[in-house]
């Protein structure tokens, strides 16, 4: 009788308790396992309470600071990544758009909302690429200057293509340019067919590299007072701007052996000029530019028919007139010592007489309430 209940205890150990304590007990392990399995649903489940209230939104504050905070470090990355650099050898750089080797100059000069820079959606100025870069040099009786300075040019900047602009010199610089090109074919020639000075032959300049492709085209004398060395410095810094002015009167900017006469004339007439056209620009007769394709064709190139100081002046207020973003580095001006000075009286009196006639009109149509519609062969 013994043995039989030891043998059967196994099967009833395994039946259920109908008793009261019994079915308490199963119900209260029921609940149990209950809580068990659900437990990792019910964490992510929302609190209704108010503590729980509380938490979810102290928790919503703080992401919401967190991605404010990433985001605010993200444009800030952005913003300097897009800054123009000017330290040697910094990677990242467009073949085409050489990096400079001086660190960053001080930057003076005109600026205003451009017309042609893009925006992004936060409402800050935005530059495309620069695209190729062609450095047009009118020639005319430089035989002695121009391989020199051509050949520094492709030291200085060995991606840029150089447009020799010759105006049919009596001395042969045509001969000797047509030499470089057959020697490089980074060096192209213009044949033009007399002397129509200098503001024709850098027209001509820009209508060709317009019509080659060029994304920007820089203006450089041919006597070596333009430092090639320079170059890059002027390119780096317009990858901000529309216009690039290498001048000698903003902070770090010189001139090598000039007379007190040059220097008074040259002075003079900047201030002359910035005066009567009120552009904040330093040094508006200075040569040594680069400008973006878009600047060239937003001026109103067809309109411009003056000359020597007077024409570099003509387009300088020509585009910031029309909205672009004109910026001046220091740079050194070197006096040729090879050659003739293309400089006379009679180019400084167009230039005077043709600032003033500029200023003047635009202060009567103000007063009259005209648009002002200038055109230089009115003048």
């Amino acid at each position: 009788m013994s043995d039989a209940r030891e043998a059967d205890e196994p099967r009833r150990s395994n039946d259920r308790d109908d008793s009261p304590r019994g079915r308490r007990s199963e119900q209260s392990d029921a609940v149990s396992d209950a809580r068990e399995a659900d437990e990792p649903r019910r964490s992510n489940d929302r609190d209704d309470s108010p503590r729980g209230r509380r938490s979810e939104q102290s928790d919503a504050a703080s992401d919401a600071r967190e991605a404010e905070e990433s985001g605010a470090k993200a444009e800030e990355l952005s913003t300097k990544a897009d800054e123009p650099s000017t330290k040697a050898g910094e990677p990242g750089a467009e073949a085409d758009e050489p990096r400079s080797g001086a660190d960053e100059p001080g930057i003076e000069g005109a600026e205003s909302g451009p017309r042609r820079a893009r925006q992004d959606d936060g409402g800050r100025r935005k530059y495309g690429l620069l695209g190729s870069t062609l450095v047009i040099i009118p020639t005319y009786n430089e035989a002695e200057n121009i391989r020199p300075i051509v050949t520094r040019v492709r030291e200085s900047v060995p991606d840029a293509h150089i447009l020799v602009a010759d105006d049919n010199s009596p001395d042969g610089t045509g001969k000797v340019a047509d030499e470089l090109a057959v020697e490089d074919d980074h060096v192209k020639v213009l044949h033009r067919k007399g002397k129509e000075g200098l503001g024709a032959a850098y027209l001509a300049g820009f209508r060709w590299g317009i019509e080659h492709g060029y994304g920007v085209l820089v203006e450089m004398d041919a006597d070596g007072s333009h430092q090639p060395e320079e170059l890059p410095r002027l390119l780096t810094a317009l990858k901000g701007a529309d216009l690039v002015i290498g001048s000698r009167w903003v902070p770090g900017g010189r001139i090598v052996n000039w007379p007190k006469s040059r220097e008074f004339i040259s002075r003079g007439g900047s201030t002359y000029s910035r005066l009567l056209l009120d552009v904040p620009i330093r040094d508006m007769t200075a040569g040594y530019r680069a400008f973006r394709k878009e600047t060239i064709e937003g001026i109103g190139m067809d309109e411009v028919a003056s000359q020597g100081y007077c024409f570099q002046i003509d387009l300088a207020w020509r585009a910031i007139k029309a909205g672009f973003h004109v910026i001046e580095v220091p740079v050194t001006f070197i006096e040729r010592e090879r050659g003739e000075s293309k400089m006379s009286r009679d180019i400084v009196t167009e230039a005077a007489w043709r600032v003033m006639s500029w200023g003047v009109g635009t202060r009567v149509n103000k007063v009259l309430g005209r648009k002002d519609s200038r055109d230089s062969k009115d003048f």
